[in-house]
């Protein structure tokens, strides 16, 4: 039986954020770029470090970014966008940076939590678009394709990539965007050419990533792993059509390519995806765990198989007993020869429990961030091989039973609630968090308190509401140097106290005019924070918008008349596969609607500010908002 491990991906930022820090004091002029270079060549030393002690047979390379991938990308096919390229004295990185931020070197714009990002558009060369990776809290820069656009091969940084690993004693695979996937991603620049569409650049693509595949080859890395989860979605036919003959003519170079999607079932695509011309697939067996069977039939013999067993975005424990319950029939089918890695890269995840000391010790039990994942790894290859480490697997169930029948989890009159199911100018978020908030003066009608106290839009709901905890050094990469530190739902959630109440009735005493209370949506919480796999996340919606909705009804009791509940995220959670929304949209809206207050009290309004919008998506987002609320009074 020959099982080995892989992973699609690891966190960038570090063990204490030292990607992040280093980051920082570069563009603040106090760390040169060859320093800079050093810390990025030390992370990915110590990563691979981790991989090889977890027994991992390949090391992957490509996944490390200063940035963003699609950003690297971009640089890496010779297609920044021509006002980056006005200085020829400047360097590639620094180049990179102009990409990302701007060249007025303005800091990331992190206070926009919606789904686009934006950066300064008022001076210089505006920074590349950035938006959500697919249905992720992560942001990637928004490649932009023209009939103008060109690509050509600057894969230096890369190969030296490679040449550090491989000087390290470490057997590497290279992981990258797929071609598809990669223009997929991209947006259209094409003023008075409404005719043109990305697609069309696929053919001078592909010899650009011929001509890489090949320089990796002749590097000595013998599989490229090229991500291809567009083949997840609902793909128009010319795009499905055109992956046969591009992975055909990327076969020809002979370089082992295992294409990887991840985060969606392949669905009609399922088919298609395993008669490409490639040497494995790899599958994401979280998020479509009903394909396996399917996937391992159609799947030619000879091509490897590569299951995504381990969870790449949350952080929970894998039930190794059901892992290999499902993994032992389809290695007998594939005669012994499978693969085993996370569903998607670990990107996604925090990098150790190990610094967590403050961390709950009987929750800190049930988790599993990106480094432990490689270690569950290595004990599911190990019992499918018939070497299983019984002690290590006893420990895993123990850790399973207890959080299954921990009454921490479970909550009586939680359940009990959820059977009983209920049916002027302002302005919108929070302030900047000086000592003194103005609002009187600008002439408001309505007033809001400014969150003073407030930490973070969910953190500060969550640290007050039962079956949620926090980690102390459990970051997240969102973008670039920008970090999060999601909120773990753990449990069944309610409200034990009330919340804003108090900062909210004195805020409202200091004033004439009506002050407004600030909540954060259920859904919003939701979508930004590590969720329980237990159970059905429309289930943890409900129990948070019926704790939201007890804060609601004590702000009204305590006089205040009008109340924002935020829900940003709602369009984030929407699924991929466009035949889920209807059900998704069934339970998001009926979360909210618990939570709110009358429909003759809301108020419609943009979702934030507008004042980085150009005047064009101002007038839709407008006209869509009016739209809909015309809808509604219909309805």
């Amino acid at each position: 039986m020959t099982i080995r491990t892989h992973i699609l991906g690891f966190p960038r930022i570090g063990a204490a954020r030292e990607l992040k820090l280093a980051l920082e004091s570069h563009w603040r002029g106090e760390v040169s770029e060859a320093a800079l270079e050093a810390t990025g060549q030390q992370l990915r030393a110590r990563h691979w470090a981790l991989q090889r002690d977890a027994g991992l047979a390949y090391v992957s390379v490509g996944d490390f970014a200063f940035y963003d991938q699609v950003a690297s990308h971009i640089q890496l096919l010779g297609c920044e966008p021509a006002r980056f390229r006005f200085d020829a004295a400047q360097s590639p990185l620094s180049r990179y940076f102009t990409m990302a931020r701007g060249n007025d070197n303005q800091a990331d714009h992190a206070g926009c939590t919606h789904s686009h990002a934006h950066h300064d558009h008022t001076a210089g060369n505006h920074a590349l678009e950035m938006t959500k990776w697919f249905d992720t809290n992560y942001h990637y820069l928004v490649p932009e394709l023209s009939p103008q656009t060109q690509f050509s091969l600057a894969c230096e940084r890369l190969l030296a990539e490679v040449a550090e690993a491989q000087a390290l004693g470490h057997q590497v695979k290279a992981a990258l965007i797929g071609p598809l996937t990669f223009l997929w991603l991209g947006k259209e620049k094409t003023p008075g050419e409404s005719d043109f569409h990305r697609l069309a650049l696929l053919e001078q693509l592909l010899p650009v990533y011929g001509a890489l595949l090949d320089r990796l080859k002749q590097q000595g890395v013998s599989w490229v792993q090229l991500d291809e989860p567009i083949l997840g979605l609902d793909l128009p036919s010319a795009w499905r059509s055109a992956f046969e003959s591009a992975y055909w003519q990327l076969n020809q170079v002979g370089v082992n390519i295992l294409l990887a999607t991840y985060f969606s079932p392949l669905e009609e695509n399922l088919s298609l995806t395993c008669r490409l011309p490639v040497a494995g697939l790899h599958v994401d067996g979280i998020r479509a765990p009903h394909e396996l069977i399917s996937v391992t039939d159609w799947l030619p013999a000879h091509k490897v198989l590569s299951i995504g067993i381990v969870d790449g975005r949350n952080i929970w424990r894998t039930d190794l007993d059901a892992a290999l319950a499902v993994l032992q029939p389809l290695a007998a089918r594939r005669n012994g020869q499978l693969w085993l890695a996370p569903s998607c890269s670990l990107l996604h995840l925090p990098f150790s429990l190990e610094a967590e000391t403050e961390l709950d010790s009987e929750i800190k039990t049930w988790l599993a961030f990106a480094t432990e994942k490689l270690t569950e790894l290595s004990l599911l290859k190990d019992a499918l091989a018939g070497h299983p480490d019984d002690a290590a697997l006893a420990m895993s169930r123990l850790a399973i039973a207890g959080r299954r029948a921990s009454p921490r989890v479970h909550r009586a009159q939680v359940t009990q609630r959820l059977q009983r199911p209920d049916f002027p100018t302002t302005t919108i978020g929070s302030f900047p968090q000086t000592t003194a908030i103005r609002q009187e003066a600008l002439g408001l009608d309505v007033l809001v308190h400014g969150e003073a106290e407030r930490n973070d839009m969910v953190e500060y709901f969550g640290e007050q509401l039962d079956g949620i905890t926090f980690t102390r050094l459990g970051w997240v990469q969102s973008y670039g140097s920008r970090c999060v530190k999601p909120p773990i739902i753990y449990g069944d959630v309610q409200r034990p106290a009330a919340m804003t109440v108090e900062w909210t009735v004195h805020a409202q005493s200091l004033t004439n005019k009506p002050m407004k209370g600030m909540l954060t949506g259920p859904v919003t919480i939701l979508q930004w924070s590590f969720v329980r796999d237990d159970q059905p996340r429309a289930t943890t919606a409900l129990q948070l918008a019926l704790a939201i909705r007890d804060e609601v009804a004590d702000l009204e009791t305590a006089g205040i008349g009008s109340i924002q509940i935020d829900e940003p995220a709602i369009r984030e959670g929407l699924p991929l596969r466009r035949g889920q929304w209807d059900a998704y949209l069934d339970w998001a809206t009926r979360a909210f609607r618990i939570a709110m207050i009358a429909p003759a009290h809301l108020r419609v309004n943009p979702d934030c500010g507008l004042k980085t919008r150009g005047w064009v998506e101002t007038e839709a987002a407008l006209r869509n908002m009016v739209a809909a609320a015309q809808q509604m009074r219909a309805a």
